[in-house]
């Protein structure tokens, strides 16, 4: 009864604008087809800002503070690059926006956010100068930034969120001086904050 009472009003509705119809549908298919285009971008910019860190504050992007004076450096497009694909590895991997500050602040200190393609200590490569020769990789893999990133994450320790950056960073990277990356943890945590933010 509940269908062929809809069919019933449909045909009387649809028998009295049949006519007028027509020409009202004509001219808004146009206006449709108009905003069709300029839809897609914004799509584009909302799946953009759905990034799982967008909003993180400092706190949670710095949440043991800064130790000792910080450094800054200006970051060309390939390094904002770099940058960015070590943040989306993070969220990839479904981590903190702090794990990102410590990778972001590690690769500033191994290589300035450079994808070094030539061997600078020993055989290092890559944005973090991790060896072929003590298993991190190949040497494409290791220029690979995704990979590179994803490499380092994956051997953070299980506790980095209550850990200072230095200390999270050289239990990865087993450097001379883990206390070097504690001077980039401010720009990092503001690198990785613009581009979740963008």
């Amino acid at each position: 009864a509940k269908p062929a009472a809809a069919t019933a009003t449909a045909k009387p509705a649809a028998a009295k604008a049949t006519t007028p119809a027509a020409k009202p549908a004509a001219k808004t298919t146009t206006p449709a087809k108009t905003t069709t285009t300029p839809a897609q971008p914004a799509a584009q910019v909302e799946t953009k800002a759905a990034s799982p860190f967008a909003g993180a504050t400092l706190s949670q992007l710095e949440p043991t503070g800064t130790v000792g004076s910080q450094s800054h450096i200006s970051l060309s497009s390939s390094q904002w690059s770099n940058a960015t694909q070590i943040v989306q590895a993070t969220e990839n991997m479904h981590l903190s926006p702090y794990a990102a500050t410590i990778a972001v602040a590690t690769s500033m200190q191994e290589s300035k956010l450079q994808n070094l393609n030539v061997a600078v200590d020993h055989d290092s490569l890559g944005l973090f100068q991790q060896r072929p020769s003590c298993g991190w990789g190949s040497p494409s893999q290791l220029e690979d930034p995704n990979y590179a990133a994803t490499a380092f994450l994956k051997n953070l320790p299980s506790s980095y969120q209550n850990m200072s950056l230095h200390t999270a960073a050289q239990d990865v990277q087993g450097s001379f001086d883990g206390y070097l990356y504690a001077q980039w943890e401010d720009q990092a945590a503001h690198i990785v904050s613009t581009i979740v933010n963008s």
